[in-house]
């Protein structure tokens, strides 16, 4: 993949071909930033840019051995890792890998995508990096010299995800780097990593991409009508990875109407219907509500949006625009900030180890009190905060 297939961010990559160019590639990046944003596209042709056997500085061929070879994933100098369940299947990780080769903006990993073949399946497995795999798949390649390329580089995915134990181990390959060896950690969550790892690493941040970027590229690269890719990209919050799943996801209609139900039975507190809505949300899995919850926070900010600017508001879901309209005609008292940040709140309890039907619940009579007039925005309160609440006097 060379730097014509990476989509904007231009700071970043002109910052590696200077780098390459100067002869000045540190032996430590970390590239932070939302997901599918192109993290993983921008390290996989600096890969390609350091490998390139004809490279024109910083401008790799896209024809030789080693581009070819790092096109396709198996230059032996070139090692890319994603986070995975202790019983994750050989052969499903390479097919992984292979898709990450053909598509490095589709969604490959196991936590947004458990399953190939099904894009709608969901698991409680965690996915993650041991120790055993750092030293194994890391520690010990890297003690050797290049085999064919100019560098050894290694791509870790989803860095964040290291263990204590990995994390550790990972910080000794760092501090003790082999000769023409670079590390390229891609993370969204960069808070999450130790800070001795952010110490020994140089920052590049990756930035959402513009809408009409990603619109241009489903047509282009994926083959989606016009209108079809214009929604899609406005609904993917930047990330071309996500317009990719949308893409792909059939039940995209029917949880866009099961948002719009969820609000109107909050405003009327019809209890009946939330607690039936509630029950049929929670059997989808955490990341199928994780995404209800995103079109939900799109909606909300559409309402945001056409109450300040009426029929002029860029709005994501356009073809809504009749309803949202009505919402913002016949709610005028409902207070959107805080409904933005409860529904970020819950996608957040969500993705925890936190029951689905209770984060549900309790965003459904938060967000009715919200749509009534003002609210603090908070949706959890910890217990002790309670107690006190509780205290006479």
């Amino acid at each position: 993949m060379t730097w014509s297939a990476v989509l904007d961010q231009q700071r970043a990559v002109e910052a590696l071909r200077r780098a390459i160019d100067r002869e000045r590639v540190a032996h430590a990046y970390l590239f932070y930033g939302p997901d599918g944003i192109g993290k993983r596209a921008v390290a996989l042709a600096f890969a390609q840019a350091l490998q390139c056997e004809q490279a024109a500085g910083s401008d790799a061929c896209g024809q030789c051995t080693a581009c070819r070879k790092v096109q396709r994933l198996v230059h032996p100098d070139v090692h890319v890792l994603l986070p995975q369940p202790s019983d994750a299947d050989a052969d499903d990780v390479a097919e992984r890998l292979q898709r990450l080769a053909a598509h490095p903006y589709a969604a490959i990993d196991f936590v947004r995508r458990p399953s190939l073949t099904d894009a709608t399946a969901s698991s409680n497995k965690q996915a993650f990096y041991s120790v055993g795999r750092i030293h194994e798949e890391l520690r010990r390649p890297m003690s050797f010299r290049p085999l064919e390329g100019q560098y050894k580089v290694v791509v870790l995915t989803d860095a964040e995800m290291m263990r204590v134990e990995a994390s550790n181990a990972f910080l000794k390959l760092l501090e003790e780097p082999g000769p023409r060896t670079v590390f390229v950690l891609t993370t969204s969550r960069p808070d999450r990593l130790l800070p001795t790892i952010l110490s020994r690493c140089q920052r590049l941040r990756f930035d959402p991409l513009p809408a009409p970027t990603i619109e241009q590229a489903l047509v282009d690269r994926d083959g989606l009508a016009p209108d079809t890719a214009a929604t899609l990209a406005r609904m993917a919050d930047g990330s071309y990875m996500r317009a990719l799943e949308l893409s792909e996801n059939d039940d995209l209609m029917a949880n866009r109407s099961r948002v719009v139900a969820f609000m109107r039975w909050a405003y009327v507190r019809d209890h009946e219907q939330l607690a039936d809505a509630v029950e049929e949300m929670s059997k989808l899995g955490r990341e199928q509500v994780k995404g209800i919850l995103r079109l939900m926070l799109s909606w909300i900010r559409d309402l945001m949006l056409f109450g300040t600017m009426s029929e002029a508001a860029p709005l994501v879901n356009v073809d809504q625009a009749d309803a949202i309209q009505k919402f913002v005609e016949n709610v005028p008292r409902a207070d959107l900030e805080a409904m933005v940040q409860l529904v970020e709140e819950a996608m957040e309890l969500a993705g925890r180890n936190v029951q689905l039907k209770l984060v549900l619940m309790a965003l459904a009579h938060a967000l009715g009190r919200a749509m009534h007039g003002p609210h603090d925005g908070t949706l959890y309160v910890p217990l002790a905060e309670t107690s006190e609440l509780a205290l006479p006097g």
